[in-house]
């Protein structure tokens, strides 16, 4: 939609336009205006008053001669080289004066040349001030610099703003929302049958999963004026400022309903009040501020208020409560098919090649959000023109997945014959604990070459199909694959490097998670050990259990995790000719395919006789 930007500037700009304007002032027009008319006259006029005694004050300077007739005009006049000019000026009866223009009183100069002054730019402030916030659609009367105002940004009517259609892999939310635009198209219909639209719906979900995007489809589809502010714009230094600018974008809402006013990131405004002393004041009266208004604006005007936040269980209770926040619309992260329908919907402004598999795209792009798989597209164009094609093709949307996962290829890091070779190994372990256990996603590629996030190698495995549940078999299969690493380096070097820090951490999580959150412990049974907070935004963990039972837990934990490490060494010592032969293919080419990874497996594996 068509934004219209109120024009604001920063408050030091308008201080520093004032005192320019004063300085200029004193400096030209002061002296111009202020200062006493002086006639200038020929030395043979000067000598001719003085002898008709007309002079009354002379004063003699180093190039000039300044005086005054009997009416106090000031003349002056050019110096001639005169040595009877002081003897004829007294017997002229002129007085002769130090000082002859009059000085004006300190009380007048500061008013004439600083009070005067700023009284103007005030008021010319506030006349262009008015103005232009009257072009600009505010409704609500301005305060000095802007303080008090709501500064949200408008997004006025248009056709070719954002739609449903534009934003893909969010079905249920579209759903859930399009009853919105419906009321506001027709509201009559929900009036006749005495149904009163919701007054707000809250948008949850991680970041990146089009939350915005959502709220300004909305009013893209109902045509409407779109109000859209961060809730942390509304926290002021000076007390009362966030409540006055909450007044101020209700009001201007009033004004212009129907429309939707879109708040984000309201958790900045929105957070429990727990009654603390010493708390932020200024963010509780803002919090009241709201939900007084929220309970005050008329439903059936056609005002919507959207919110989103990444952390819904921060939010104060009465924010959440029916008559304001009546519906809470979950904006998850999108499964394969949606995140195949939003890489074709960023790909139509990107000239690609026919026949692009985004099917294959989707599923190696596992668990990215809607913002980092137009990242993806985007990095795909970048490549295309940085090899100088004007078309995106397929390896370049694959190569843009493992940037956004691992980082850009690091082409100057030289690495030693025998580090890269304990890579191609701990690589190779990965990937062949993978394939040798039955409930394990297939292997994609496995490279070598040095990433940006610091990866020395990575194996990227793919699933076929969208996996909802785990199973406690596959979870261990899981932890398994995370050893394989470590278990190739202490098997064919007999000794281990730091390379597997990564997988230690994700393998402890995932045993940590298994034993404390999902049940899957023999000594713990079904009982959870563990909280969950922050879901959206990666999930940190609190143990709600007693230290002697936290104990237990890490003992739990390490032999889980040993127990796998043990059963990815004896899979690699029972296939070391596959390992061996893996490992220096991986070595000499640096990149494997999950095809030729079946390939050397299969062509490498002991053939059993017949007599076996």
């Amino acid at each position: 939609m068509n934004e219209v930007k109120k024009p604001r500037k920063p408050l030091m700009f308008y201080y520093a336009l004032a005192l320019l304007a004063i300085v200029l002032f004193n400096s030209f027009v002061a002296p111009l205006l202020f200062s006493p008319r002086v006639t200038e006259v020929t030395y043979d006029e000067f000598m001719s008053m003085t002898e008709q005694k007309k002079i009354n004050e002379v004063m003699v300077e180093d190039n000039q001669i300044l005086f005054t007739d009997a009416e106090n005009k000031l003349y002056k006049t050019g110096l001639m080289n005169d040595p009877d000019l002081t003897q004829r000026l007294y017997a002229s009866g002129a007085k002769f004066a130090s000082q002859i223009v009059e000085q004006m009183s300190p009380i007048l100069s500061f008013l004439i040349s600083w009070a005067l002054p700023l009284v103007i730019m005030i008021g010319l402030g506030q006349y262009f001030s008015k103005k232009l916030v009257e072009k600009a659609g505010g409704g609500a009367g301005s305060m000095m610099f802007g303080m008090g105002k709501s500064n949200a940004k408008i997004y006025v009517k248009s056709t070719s703003g954002i739609k449903f259609d534009d934003v893909a892999g969010e079905d249920e939310a579209k759903e859930i929302l399009s009853e919105i635009v419906d009321f506001l198209h027709n509201p009559k219909k929900y009036e006749e049958i005495g149904a009163k639209m919701p007054k707000g719906a809250l948008l949850v979900g991680p970041p990146g999963t089009g939350k915005t995007r959502l709220a300004k489809a909305v009013a893209g589809e109902a045509n409407v004026p779109f109000f859209s502010i961060s809730g942390s714009e509304f926290v002021e230094m000076f007390v009362g400022m966030g409540a006055a600018k909450v007044r101020d974008l209700f009001k201007q809402a009033n004004e212009k309903a129907p429309c939707i006013v879109f708040i984000d990131e309201v958790d900045a405004i929105g957070g429990k009040r727990d009654g603390r002393i010493g708390g932020n004041d200024e963010r509780e009266q803002t919090l009241n501020q709201l939900l007084t208004e929220m309970d005050g604006f008329d439903g059936s005007k056609g005002v919507v208020i959207l919110a989103a936040t990444n952390r819904p269980e921060s939010l104060d209770p009465a924010l959440l409560r029916p008559g304001r926040f009546d519906r809470r619309v979950p904006v998850e992260l999108p499964d394969l098919q949606g995140r195949e329908a939003i890489l074709k919907v960023h790909a139509k402004k990107v000239q690609m090649q026919k026949n692009i598999d985004f099917s294959a795209v989707a599923r190696a792009a596992s668990g990215a959000s809607g913002a980092e798989l137009a990242n993806i597209v985007n990095e795909a164009a970048l490549r295309a023109v940085r090899d100088g094609r004007r078309l995106v093709t397929q390896a370049d949307l694959e190569e843009s997945v493992e940037v956004i996962i691992a980082g850009y290829q690091k082409k100057n890091r030289v690495m030693s014959d025998r580090e890269k070779m304990v890579v191609a190994y701990h690589e190779i372990g990965h990937a062949l604990v993978a394939a040798k256990q039955s409930e394990s996603a297939p292997v994609h590629k496995i490279t070598i070459i040095p990433r940006t996030s610091g990866a020395l190698g990575y194996t990227m495995q793919v699933e076929e199909n969208e996996h909802f549940l785990l199973t406690k078999e596959e979870l261990e299969n899981k932890i398994a694959t995370f050893t394989g690493g470590r278990a190739a380096e202490a098997l064919i070097f007999k000794q281990i490097t730091t390379g597997a820090s990564n997988d230690i951490e994700q393998a402890t999580r995932l045993a940590r998670a298994m034993i404390t959150r999902y049940g899957m412990s023999d000594e713990f049974g079904m009982v959870a050990m563990e909280q969950l907070t922050n879901q959206y935004l990666g999930g940190d963990t609190t143990l709600a259990c007693s230290a002697e039972t936290a104990n237990h837990i890490d003992q739990v934990v390490r032999a889980l995790i040993s127990a796998q490490y043990e059963k990815a060494y004896h899979i690699l010592e029972e296939n070391a000719q596959q390992l061996h032969a893996l490992a220096k293919y991986l070595y000499e080419h640096e990149t494997i395919t999950g095809e030729e990874f079946m390939d050397i497996l299969h062509k490498n594996t002991p053939q059993l006789n017949a007599a076996g």
